[in-house]
């Protein structure tokens, strides 16, 4: 028999902080299985987030900017520390990597025709450049993942950027999936793989044995490419503070820090769950080490004698609000995963009725790794692939886009300033005692910020 929740109550039926129905569902189906959980997406259990911070608009003390008539600007160059051409974008917004293989040929072609369209940039993914995505995207960053798959000194030279991926927000330590099922001929071609034959991805590159190793890496891509392309190094939040010093020590144009609220195609529960430290309490960390080393938004400082390095921050971003917080506690651009996917039609509930055969719901779909998404996002399949169109979906995303960078100059105004990349700590509060102490701003309403400063009242 199931009872409704007023029957529970009647009865005197409580549920268990600890073993609630979810965790015996999954005790229950590892018993059955013998093998470990495997999904999509990213943390779903509750953490310190964006949410947690409010802005502190100007009114008396402060001046705010008219948003008719005084500008706000959104420009951003990422990479000007040793590249002979950084990427200059119109808005501090990227697209996070995302392959070909976990995404379909139209998803990559729609990332890259949204990307483009309001001046912005996409990143490759682990498996390679696809024509359709070189040929769509005005600023494209090319991943270099310890797998290799794809990779091969002609595609960096057709890159913008090159970004070094040592771990992912998702999964910091461990490496991808990507079943059979999505192994098609192309997809097999492209990585040098057997079709049809499920493929894991390595957790470190085969040529790394310490931050040294990374010094030489980064020398050997600028020769290849003859010094042109911005240098990224991609780490998952974890050692956030220690990781990134690494990476500017061994000459890193920009350091991008994901933190475990991001996303992934397919990987163990238990790493999506466990491991790594959420957004909100890396970005402090990395931006004291930039400055620690002097090389955080050097101009701004007034230091002339060396170049920035660029800090990007993906990890959970969904509106303009998450996109001005992030700039507040000092990262110089965002990258979005999750999000863009959904703007292009992930989770669209026209497939409420598919989903449901599938065993879930639009919303809840998380089972990027089977190939079978209605939407024609993360499948192989190409009946499922052709119901997107890229044209369509690319121009939602640009839409999406647009609507993150116009509610961060919103926000930017209102807190007086002429550029989004002018909001700072000072800007910001905390509601949470936890958020005050991760970000390091003041808990709203004191000067205390826990750990640290204050005498809270």
């Amino acid at each position: 028999m199931t009872y409704s929740s007023d029957d529970r109550a009647r009865l005197g039926l409580r549920e268990s902080a600890t073993f609630d129905r979810a965790t015996i569902a999954a005790i229950q189906r590892a018993a059955d299985t013998g093998i470990y959980d495997i999904r999509g997406w990213g943390a779903k259990r509750p953490l310190p987030h964006f949410d947690d911070l409010l802005f502190l608009g100007a009114s008396m003390s402060r001046y705010p900017l008219e948003g008719y008539r005084e500008r706000c600007a959104t420009d951003v160059v990422l990479g000007d520390r040793f590249a002979k051409h950084p990427l200059h974008l119109d808005i501090p917004v990227t697209i996070a990597g995302m392959s070909f293989g976990a995404l379909s040929g139209p998803a990559k072609e729609a990332l890259g025709r949204g990307a483009s369209e309001v001046g912005t940039s996409t990143t490759t993914g682990d498996g390679g450049m696809t024509p359709e995505e070189r040929g769509q995207s005005k600023h494209l960053v090319y991943q270099y993942l310890p797998s290799r798959y794809g990779m091969n000194p002609d595609d960096l030279r057709k890159a913008d950027a090159i970004e070094i991926v040592l771990g992912q927000g998702a999964k910091p330590g461990g490496g991808g999936m990507l079943l059979g099922q999505k192994i098609s001929e192309r997809v097999a071609h492209m990585r040098t793989l057997p079709e049809g034959i499920d493929q894991r991805s390595a957790c470190r590159h085969p040529d790394w044995t310490g931050p040294d190793d990374l010094t030489i890496k980064i020398n050997e891509l600028r020769e290849i490419t003859d010094w042109e392309k911005p240098i990224y190094v991609k780490v998952g939040a974890s050692r956030t503070y220690y990781d990134v010093k690494l990476a500017v020590h061994a000459g890193a144009d920009v350091v991008v820090v994901d933190g475990m609220q991001g996303g992934t195609a397919a990987t163990q529960e238990v790493f999506i769950e466990h491991v790594g430290i959420p957004t909100l309490a890396a970005i402090p960390q990395a931006v004291q080490a930039l400055q620690e080393l002097g090389v955080h938004r050097t101009a701004a400082s007034g230091a002339k004698d060396r170049k920035s390095v660029q800090l990007i921050v993906s990890g959970g971003i969904r509106h303009g609000a998450d996109v001005a917080k992030a700039l507040a506690l000092g990262a110089d651009a965002v990258a979005i995963g999750t999000a863009a996917l959904i703007a292009i039609g992930d989770n669209d509930p026209r497939y409420a009725a598919e989903y449901e055969k599938l065993g879930s719901a639009a919303g809840f779909f998380d089972d990027y790794q089977d190939g079978r998404d209605p939407a024609g996002i993360s499948t192989q399949d190409p009946e499922l692939a052709a119901r997107l169109d890229p044209v369509a979906a690319g121009h939602r995303l640009a839409n999406y886009l647009r609507v993150l960078t116009m509610e961060a100059q919103t926000i930017a105004r209102a807190c007086g300033k002429a550029h989004v990349c002018h909001l700072e700590p000072d800007d910001l509060v905390a509601v949470s005692i936890e958020a005050a102490a991760m970000a390091r701003v003041p808990l709203a309403g004191t000067d205390w910020i826990p750990g640290q400063t204050g005498t809270g009242l």
